[in-house]
């Protein structure tokens, strides 16, 4: 289990990489990172790693931690793969989810409405992995299940990140709805459907946070 304080400076990390505080290529020095934020290097050397478990930094032979390379291209590339994989996993789990795996979903899908209205988009992604976590384990296909994890630890930062922009954790909370639904109804191709949804919107509303994101920031430079 990673330690805490690793965790949330991976997190402050993630948020830096994927909004281009961090740019590519970037030197991570412990010392200096350990020094900025006042803290040994032992959670900072566990942080470096999360990151490169999740492909966002490289960890090279005698050059340490370098943030990865990533174009919005490559980016959306996998947003529409992951958006494909997910549509099959809730494809699958409405044909294989066991009653009792159905009601679970229920209830965490309960579980994430508590969370949405607490509107932390920090607390409510990590409500809503559990949520897609149990459609896919609910597809009952472990070599599918190891694929999205992979992808899903590559777009983390992304799709936590654009929860922040205005009104997207009710819609998302929303989209929830009509993915349990169809799920438990054992309706397929809707169940399908609307996770594709799901998981494109995730993508665009990204791409308009990371917009209003730099705009705010042109601003700021602007008046300064």
């Amino acid at each position: 289990m990673p330690d805490k304080h690793a965790v949330q400076l991976a997190k402050v990390l993630e948020d830096e990489i994927a909004t281009g505080d961090l740019s590519p290529g970037t030197r991570l020095e412990e010392v200096a990172l350990a020094d900025r934020f006042g803290v040994s290097r032992t959670p900072i050397r566990e942080a470096l790693h999360l990151l490169s478990a999740s492909g966002l930094v490289d960890l090279r032979p005698r050059r340490g931690a370098v943030v990865a390379s990533l174009s919005l291209e490559r980016l959306l590339q996998m947003f529409e793969v992951m958006a494909e994989m997910e549509a099959t996993c809730a494809r699958l789990a409405s044909r294989r989810m066991t009653l009792e795996e159905r009601k679970a979903l229920e209830h965490q899908h309960l579980v994430c409405g508590k969370s949405s209205a607490s509107g932390n988009s920090d607390y409510y992604y990590e409500e809503n992995a559990r949520y897609h976590t149990l459609i896919c384990n609910g597809a009952h296909n472990s070599f599918l299940a190891d694929e999205v994890q992979r992808l899903r630890r590559r777009l983390q930062p992304y799709r936590r990140l654009q929860l922040r922009l205005e009104g997207r954790i009710d819609a998302s909370f929303a989209e929830h709805t009509g993915i349990t639904e169809a799920i438990v109804a054992g309706e397929e191709e809707q169940a399908a459907e609307v996770m594709r949804q799901h998981v494109s919107i995730q993508a665009n509303r990204f791409g308009d946070w990371l917009t209003l994101t730099n705009a705010e920031k042109l601003v700021a430079e602007n008046n300064d």
